[in-house]
């Protein structure tokens, strides 16, 4: 077997780095009164654990193969996740371990799904806690696939590969030059977003947790009726902006800062986003002033303006309970959550440029058809597309959908009924948050799902978060071999 100290001293930085972290809610204790030791002594044990993970793993030549980059990439999230869970087991929730890794999970991959039934009495210490697991996934991701994934070849990723970054060797060093980058970004947006919740009506505590999970498009909110608490038209006008900056590709913004102002407009893929996002705001519109008399065409605009932003961005925040508006918009918004933003963005879901893709071989294959001897070379965004990268495209489309259908499956023998089972699948390997139906819509939680049910889901949020292939790859005795 390879030598992993390089895998074990990478996850002994991310720990120390998340322990840092931990203190920030350590010092929101002192504020709100809330003065026990959960967060000081979550904190010792990660950063202890983290300094004995770099201390036992030093090492010059810090390189990594492929087999390496595969193990980093998921040990990195469990780990976050796992040791991101201790201050939930310690808190005063009274958590089970398995609710605590749960909740943790739901965080770190910027999910949303919530086991805790009272966040409006829970602790300000937890409450932010969960802000900064969100948002420290958010960052997380867009660095994962901006060097790692695309290096990694996962489902059609490599078409995102950077310049001069053709090799696994190079992920380390490009990662700081990158994390460095984004980091200043990512703080960008979320200082811009805290200061314009605060400016429309939000305290203090509750603009700098929203404006983590907004720009990560988590959607942990420090109530339980989410955004809907607030009643606030400005508040949601807010959240749908920095949700949609936050559903871009990072790269673009790195492309813009070093000078290319068209980015915006000529990226395919942005343009694409933008088109999902007007058409599915038209179409929920539409079918809510034909059904929804009570409310004027402004109402209505603005509750499916809002729930479609979040649920195709996977933000997962709600107004309101779409699950009451009848049928349409139950399979409307499953199908929403399967699409997901940008790659390279903060969202989740299959992406928006493996649609396009897919779109693109499709109206290949007709003008085949048509001219059996026509030659139809495919380029997205000017770059030329061959046979293998989309067959790579449509595996990933036909094992999400496997994937999905296997959990679905697994929650229906749990007892959970089908709309449940369904929704359930589907918001935790598209990363959204709520589900659909009583139990777990938009006014619910996961809290009453059982064990087995909650781990089932707490692996679909890892698989949906890490691409698939990331993870499944570890599980072939042939990828070990040297």
């Amino acid at each position: 077997m390879n030598n992993n100290k390089t895998v074990f001293f990478a996850i002994g930085v991310l720990l120390i780095t998340l322990g840092t972290f931990m203190l920030i809610p350590f010092f929101v204790q002192f504020i709100y009164d809330e003065r026990n030791g959960t967060f000081l002594s979550s904190a010792s044990i990660t950063i202890f654990i983290g300094i004995l993970l770099v201390l036992t793993n030093l090492e010059e030549n810090k390189k990594l193969n492929l087999q390496q980059a595969f193990l980093l990439t998921t040990l990195s999230w469990l780990s976050i996740a796992i040791f991101g869970c201790i201050p939930f087991l310690l808190s005063n929730l009274n958590l089970s371990i398995v609710d605590a890794f749960f909740e943790s999970m739901s965080g770190i991959t910027t999910t949303g799904s919530t086991i805790i039934t009272n966040l409006d009495n829970a602790p300000k210490s937890i409450l932010i806690w969960r802000a900064i697991l969100q948002w420290l996934g958010g960052i997380g991701v867009i660095v994962m696939a901006i060097t790692v994934l695309p290096l990694l070849n996962v489902g059609g990723m490599q078409l995102f590969r950077m310049e001069s970054s053709d090799t696994t060797e190079k992920i380390l060093p490009r990662t700081r030059e990158v994390t460095i980058i984004i980091s200043i970004i990512y703080l960008t947006l979320t200082f811009a977003c805290g200061v314009a919740y605060w400016l429309v009506g939000m305290n203090i505590f509750d603009s700098i947790a929203h404006s983590m999970t907004t720009i990560a498009t988590g959607g942990f909110s420090t109530y339980s009726s989410s955004i809907g608490y607030f009643q606030n038209p400005k508040i949601e006008i807010i959240a749908i902006i920095f949700i949609v900056l936050g559903s871009i590709p990072f790269i673009a913004y790195i492309k813009f800062v070093k000078g290319d102002q068209k980015i915006f407009f000529k990226d395919v893929q942005i343009k694409g986003l933008i088109y999902i996002f007007i058409v599915s705001i038209l179409l929920m519109l539409l079918y809510l002033l034909l059904s929804n008399k009570e409310y004027s065409f402004a109402e209505n605009l603005r509750i499916s303006t809002f729930n479609v932003v979040s649920i195709l961005s996977g933000t997962g925040y709600v107004t309101s309970d779409f699950s009451l508006w009848g049928k349409f918009p139950l399979i409307f918004f499953l199908f929403l959550m399967f699409i997901g933003g940008c790659a390279g963005s903060t969202t989740c879901g299959i992406k928006i440029f493996r649609f396009q893709i897919l779109g693109l071989f499709i109206l290949n294959q007709i003008k085949k058809l048509i001219y059996p001897h026509g030659i139809f070379p495919m380029k997205y965004n000017n770059e030329k597309i061959s046979n293998p990268f989309i067959y790579s495209i449509m595996t990933f489309i036909f094992l999400y959908f496997f994937i999905f259908f296997i959990l679905a499956a697994l929650l229906s023998l749990d007892g959970l009924d089908f709309v449940s089972a369904i929704s359930g699948s589907a918001t935790a390997i598209s990363n959204v948050g709520p589900g659909l139906g009583d139990m777990i819509g938009p006014n619910g939680n996961f809290s009453d799902l059982s064990t087995f049910s909650k781990l089932s889901l707490s692996l679909g949020m890892l698989l949906g978060r890490l691409e698939l292939f990331a993870v499944l790859v570890l599980f072939f005795p042939s990828f070990w071999k040297n």
